[in-house]
């Protein structure tokens, strides 16, 4: 197949988006499709990337992360699927990429990625320690009645997961189909758990080498509610020797360094490229912390309850659909105290029984990235056949 990905968020300093969609582009090549990248750059040209192409549409930067580009040009999406001819458009985005790949009038199946839930993102995120999650859903049926326009010009819409296909569904988008995502099951092991690297951390941390060793991985967004797992760390800190590690970076790194600058047992270590120390990390770490119930799939879950990780985790979203009480303790989002008490429970825990059981159920629970791209491109396949067909 040749499948054309109009991809609002895919930049050269994006984040998980663009882990996200260089993995599909491999994938694709090793499968024998042609995937093609639409997104939104400082300039028009053609870069060739692992086995694929990105086509990047000059756009202004965008005001608030100028890691990222706008895609405004819908002639020029347009004149470039044209030439390409793909069985397959996908649409990334609710917003001016769902838009251009819907409006596209030419040949081919449409599938709608919906990578983003802007609901939990925004009002859940600012509003549920006021409001309940459900009257705020109730509060945006603008919102989703615009998505269900939107949803209905596709042929399928695509989720991570069982439980936000149920989610859209009950707002009325009834062709949501769970592809569940995957990860580097290889990479990702208690096995790479190493001594050295743990007390490198917690000295990094200024915690002594007996201390309990909490990890966190975010981009630096509202959303991922980052001073709360720091405030939460405090409040162990109070009890107990405590280290935590952050890595990550983003738009709003001034607030977060704000945070951390109150927090003397946080070390801030930025954005790290090298994805084996990441590994390493997760299985030396004791627990690993999250603050986001706003995810559609919970990447950095994943990979630490693969690595033997402990989970504390909010009890909603992406990454309460990964987790299990065999190896978890959750809290409300956006409350500190109570996810510095859930820290505690997890680490009054035996370690070892909390590490076999966070992989045994990674084994069972998580795919791997090629099961997620086999089962994506065989959706595909259906689906192109049926616009042929049609």
């Amino acid at each position: 197949m040749k499948i054309v990905d109009v991809n609002e968020f895919y930049a050269e300093q994006g984040g998980g988006v663009k882990t996200y969609v260089n993995q599909k582009l491999e994938a694709a090549a090793r499968l024998g499709h042609e995937l093609v990248v639409v997104a939104p750059g400082p300039r028009d040209e053609e870069t060739h990337r692992l086995g694929g192409k990105v086509i990047w549409v000059k756009g202004p930067p965008m005001p608030f992360d100028p890691r990222y580009y706008v895609m405004h040009r819908r002639s020029a999406v347009h004149r470039i699927i044209d030439a390409l001819r793909p069985d397959v458009i996908e649409g990334s985005s609710p917003w001016t990429a769902g838009w251009f790949a819907a409006t596209y009038r030419g040949p081919g199946a449409k599938a709608w990625i919906y990578h983003q839930d802007p609901v939990a993102v925004y009002p859940h995120t600012f509003g549920d320690r006021l409001i309940s999650p459900r009257v705020i859903d109730g509060l945006c049926f603008p919102y989703w009645k615009y998505i269900g326009a939107l949803a209905r010009r596709f042929d399928a819409t695509v989720v991570a997961g069982q439980w936000l296909a149920e989610r859209l569904r009950s707002f009325g988008i009834a062709n949501a189909q769970a592809v569940p995502f995957g990860i580097d099951r290889q990479l990702f092991s208690p096995d790479h758990r190493d001594a050295r690297v743990r007390a490198q951390l917690l000295e990094a941390c200024g915690a002594p080498p007996g201390a309990a060793l909490c990890v966190a991985i975010s981009r630096f967004h509202p959303e991922k509610r980052l001073p709360t797992v720091i405030a939460g760390v405090q409040r162990v800190a109070r009890h107990q020797p405590v280290g935590l590690v952050v890595f990550g970076d983003g738009p709003f790194r001034k607030a977060i360094d704000r945070a951390v600058s109150r927090a003397p047992n946080v070390h801030l270590a930025g954005f790290v490229r090298d994805r084996a120390f990441i590994a390493k990390a997760l299985a030396s770490a004791d627990v690993f912390v999250h603050g986001s119930a706003a995810e559609t799939y919970g990447f950095v879950i994943a990979e630490a309850a693969s690595s033997g990780a402990a989970i504390v985790a909010p009890n909603r979203g992406g990454a309460f659909d990964l987790v299990d009480e065999t190896f978890s303790e959750l809290y409300t989002p956006g409350d500190a105290a109570g996810c510095a008490d859930a820290i505690m429970r997890a680490l009054r825990r035996d370690r070892e029984r909390l590490r076999r059981a966070a992989s045994e159920y990674s084994a069972r629970k998580v795919r791997s990235t090629s099961d997620h791209f086999e089962g994506l491109f065989d959706l595909y396949a259906r689906l192109a056949e049926q616009s042929r067909s049609r």
